[in-house]
């Protein structure tokens, strides 16, 4: 997994599946909260996300007040947000990236 930063932005390549990955995001995404309190998250081509992850975007919209906005590139991880009633939390767009 790959992340590039551009102001509040993150573009996110490759698939999210480890705990470093988890680590790594959550590192770059608080650096970016500390500063706004939105953030674009552009996941280009991950097929799903480990349940750390979504905790921790959980806590970022509901306990932090963090808008959220979740541009995914690939249709199932859009489905599993579905499945799992996230989409709107997440503000879930599909994308071409």
């Amino acid at each position: 997994m790959d992340i590039s930063v551009s102001s509040n932005t993150l573009t996110i390549t490759g698939n999210i599946k480890s705990v470093s990955d988890f680590q790594k995001l959550k590192n770059t995404i608080d650096s970016i909260v500390s500063q706004h309190k939105s953030v674009v998250l552009h996941i280009v081509d991950s097929l799903s996300i480990t349940s750390s992850v979504i905790g921790y975007f959980n806590k970022l919209v509901l306990k932090d007040g963090i808008n959220l906005q979740i541009n995914a590139g690939n249709q199932q991880l859009i489905e599993l947000l579905d499945d799992l009633n996230l989409s709107s939390v997440f503000k879930v767009k599909k994308v071409s990236l």
